[in-house]
């Protein structure tokens, strides 16, 4: 019985406090707020170079369609967010889409990523999480004929929800989203 410490209320106290205040990383108390309706559209680019881009404009790449894949990779990019950024809530996703553009001018694919849910917290993270998985399964499957790709500009571009309601890139939006959200919403 010699092993056991006898502590008194304040020493408990620092103990809690120790433990509930001082740890290095938090994820945000969202507890008392309330749900919300939450939007996110995310963007980015990845370009893969002529040769690549005619093979995906002609369906003819060796290990199939990198669009309909990454379209795939994105929901699972979405859903799993909280899995993979440690300080992330875990959050009811009711949509998500995928569009991917295809500029034959610069060899580029760009991915768009809309994800909403009624929650305490933005979906911010799940459509820029959408994105990159869509441009990294688009990578994958275009490595085996040129290596040399590019993954550029992934951005937030506009979120709606919460006190702050719609926020909308400083850089501004592509033509055919101006007022998506305000048409939708």
């Amino acid at each position: 019985m010699s092993n056991f410490k006898v502590l008194n209320n304040e020493k408990l106290k620092d103990w809690a406090q120790e433990i509930f205040k001082k740890n290095s990383f938090n994820m945000i108390d969202v507890s008392s707020k309330k749900e919300t309706f939450r939007r996110a559209l995310a963007s980015g680019k990845i370009y893969v170079g002529k040769e690549v881009f005619e093979l995906i404009k002609n369906k003819e790449m060796p290990k199939g369609d990198p669009i309909t894949l990454a379209e795939v990779s994105a929901v699972l990019g979405v859903k799993k967010t909280s899995e993979l950024i440690p300080l992330c809530h875990p959050l009811p996703i009711d949509h998500t889409a995928t569009k991917i553009i295809m500029h034959a001018e610069n060899n580029s694919l760009e991915v768009f990523c809309v994800v909403s849910a009624v929650a305490k917290t933005g979906v911010e993270m799940e459509a820029i999480m959408g994105v990159n998985a869509a441009l990294i399964t688009i990578y994958d499957l275009s490595k085996i004929v040129n290596p040399h790709l590019r993954i550029d500009n992934i951005k937030l571009l506009i979120k709606e929800g919460g006190k702050s309601g719609i926020w909308t890139n400083p850089d501004g939006l592509p033509d055919f989203l101006k007022d998506i959200f305000k048409q939708q919403g």
